[in-house]
């Protein structure tokens, strides 16, 4: 946990702030606890509506990365079928292991990355049809 001072409507507050093994940040502010929604998630929230808009469209999804870092794992392979919510990739990131998964159902049509590949944020992974 770090303790930090934040200021909120000219009054300051000391408060511990401290991220779960499930990558929750938790902050506790005078005998309370809040779980709050960091730009990470909501990126994250983001890239998961754009793949069910283009799940109920059809045709090929680009599966991208969600965040910088190394691909540690490809879990499948070129003409592989995969369900929905499979986990093709483990990318690491800040110290934490990160499953990128399927959107749908398909099949994936093209790995563009291979183990230890630096991927930027938005990167295409791979090909689902």
């Amino acid at each position: 946990m770090e303790e930090i001072v934040v200021k909120v409507d000219g009054k300051e507050y000391k408060v511990l702030v401290e991220e779960t093994e499930q990558g929750k940040v938790l902050v506790h502010c005078e005998g309370d606890v809040y779980e709050v929604e960091t730009k990470k998630d909501i990126e994250q929230s983001a890239i998961e509506r754009l793949h069910k808009k283009q799940a109920a469209e059809g045709g090929k999804i680009e599966i991208t990365a969600p965040l910088p870092g190394v691909i540690y794992d490809v879990k499948v392979k070129d003409g592989a079928k995969v369900g929905q919510g499979q986990s093709l990739f483990t990318l690491i990131a800040m110290k934490m292991e990160n499953d990128v998964v399927a959107p749908r159902d398909g099949i994936i049509k093209e790995i563009k990355v291979k183990k230890n590949d630096n991927v930027n944020k938005g990167d295409v992974l791979a090909v689902l049809e």
